[in-house]
């Protein structure tokens, strides 16, 4: 049976690291990574409606899973905005298709970024969750310069069940999240 790469390695080796540097007394306290979020606003979706269909085919390609649509929640008058409007799309990612989006993102996309220094440390909520904000598409490999009509950044969230930033940072940095050195 398959497993994903970041998945073995997590339950080979990040663990017992993570048990050595917090001093957990049971594997169940170890931080996990629960689900992945990518999410994308589409702020012209308000005059063009194929905007959302194209960001949520191109967020499918990138996921592998299919994007849902989501809609405002309330009316808006400077944005032109009715409660209903669909504004953006997002896919959340769960077990092997997040580990596997996961490894993607570190080996593949991130390095392709221009001038990439590594992502800040400072994206965090104080909950344990991480929120990465990519500006353009295209350092994903799925997607094909000649088909995009629009360049548009988004929103990657990591929810982890970490108590604190400090474990986040910890298990997100042995999962392989490439962390600017020295802020």
């Amino acid at each position: 049976m398959y497993i994903p790469r970041l998945k073995k390695e997590y339950k080979e080796n990040v663990v017992s690291r993570l048990m050595e540097e917090f001093g957990y007394k049971t594997v169940m306290q170890v931080p996990r990574l629960l689900k992945i979020v990518v999410s994308r606003g589409v702020g012209d979706a308000t005059s063009d409606k194929k905007l959302v269909e194209y960001a949520t085919d191109e967020l499918t390609q990138i996921t592998g899973q299919k994007a849902v649509v989501t809609y405002s929640k309330k009316d808006v008058s400077n944005f032109k905005l009715r409660k209903g409007m669909p504004i953006g799309t997002m896919v959340t990612l769960r077990g092997d298709k997040m580990y596997e989006f996961l490894d993607r993102l570190i080996t593949v996309a991130l390095p392709r970024v221009r001038d990439f220094q590594g992502i800040s440390e400072k994206s965090f909520d104080g909950r344990g969750n991480y929120t990465l904000g990519v500006t353009e598409q295209l350092i994903f490999p799925e997607i094909s310069v000649d088909k995009i009509n629009k360049i548009n950044g988004m929103d990657i969230t990591f929810v982890t069940s970490a108590q604190t930033d400090k474990e986040a940072l910890s298990l997100l940095s042995e999962l392989g999240l490439p962390f600017k050195k020295n802020e």
